[in-house]
């Protein structure tokens, strides 16, 4: 996901509820500040500063899963705290869902919501239309605190159970009859879009279910306790409660500070010699792969190749497209060399 980007939680905001967790928007805060650090690492990967593979690495992709989990999650949560009643004391479940006098508001939220992913969709468009976003993180929150709201007033097991078939469906049943644009938003298609930030409806309305049960057990019990009367003191508390309120401005805004600030330090440094030697490894050996049948051997003449690159003065020159015609009959000459000198591994191909 450029990762995995991520938002203002429309049911919790002072548009729906008078009556704030402050500890919910500190949750949502630290998610926030998440986001941050792993849009940061993508601008140092997109801009070579550092050998950070924040794109293709497990750990990052994982990372961004696990920030967009946690929006969602807090969806559900305030779609449950939004009805108020859930935050009494004694209240085993709310009772119904939003009430009539909270409509008005929820719309002009949900609004804002869907207004702001269009702009994401229009922006991106502009900028890169091979692979703008049409099903984000905020469109996805948009649908999910549309289809959330029947699960208001169902049981909470009910509920949860509804979310955790909604994540594994997906890794069980696939097919190329959802693979049309028009039905790529469900998340069930056999081939995954080429868009920087796909968050379908398949598994993600899983952990905004599972919020709104867990939301209606917990959040009873919970603000009778010391968490429902916890307020921010220290700075990074009240900096951490502060951005959960205002989530959905920090997400619209904080990618042109941190790309203003990543290409300021690139036009002053330029690339990281290793960060390059990185990419350009990552890249041979995905282009390798496409025609060779084992991966391993793949990786051992890209290896080869990066460092005698290096060792010759070319790589730099490489990376910026700047080989001319006399370098590149040495360039192709290394190529062959380390497929020579790492050959093929044993075993059937």
């Amino acid at each position: 996901m450029t990762a995995v980007a991520t938002l203002s939680q429309p049911a919790s905001s002072p548009a729906l509820s008078t009556a704030r967790l402050p500890i919910v928007d500190a949750a949502r805060g630290v998610a926030i500040a998440a986001m941050v650090v792993y849009h940061a690492a993508w601008d140092i990967t997109f801009f070579d500063l550092a050998p950070v593979d924040a794109v293709g690495s497990p750990f990052w992709r994982n990372f961004a899963h696990a920030i967009a989990a946690s929006f969602l999650f807090l969806v559900g949560v305030g779609l449950v705290l939004a009805q108020g009643d859930a935050r009494r004391p004694g209240a085993s479940q709310p009772p119904s869902a939003l009430q009539p006098q909270r409509w008005r508001r929820y719309l002009r939220r949900l609004g804002v919501i869907v207004a702001a992913a269009c702009a994401v969709t229009l922006a991106t468009w502009i900028a890169t239309p091979d692979r703008f976003i049409y099903f984000g993180i905020l469109h996805c929150i948009a649908a999910a605190s549309v289809l959330a709201l029947p699960f208001l007033r169902a049981p909470a097991a009910l509920t949860a159970l509804v979310g955790l078939a909604v994540i594994i469906l997906p890794f069980r049943f696939s097919s190329a009859l959802f693979d049309p644009p028009w039905l790529a938003w469900l998340g069930l298609g056999a081939t995954v879009p080429n868009t920087s930030d796909y968050v379908p409806v398949f598994p993600w309305f899983g952990p905004v279910l599972i919020g709104v049960a867990l939301a209606k057990v917990a959040l009873p019990r919970l603000t009778a306790g010391p968490a429902g009367r916890w307020a921010p003191s220290g700075a990074v508390g009240r900096v951490l409660a502060w951005s959960g309120r205002h989530s959905l401005v920090i997400y619209l805004t904080h990618q042109i500070v941190l790309m203003g600030i990543f290409w300021t330090l690139f036009q002053l440094a330029g690339p990281n010699a290793t960060a390059q030697a990185m990419r350009m490894r990552d890249s041979c050996i995905a282009s390798c792969v496409e025609t060779e049948a084992d991966a391993g051997q793949c990786r051992l003449t890209c290896a080869c190749t990066m460092r005698t690159l290096r060792r010759e003065g070319l790589l730099g020159g490489l990376a910026a497209g700047r080989i001319d015609d006399e370098q590149r009959p040495r360039l192709s000459a290394i190529v062959r060399q380390c497929r020579i000198v790492d050959p093929p591994l044993p075993g059937p191909r």
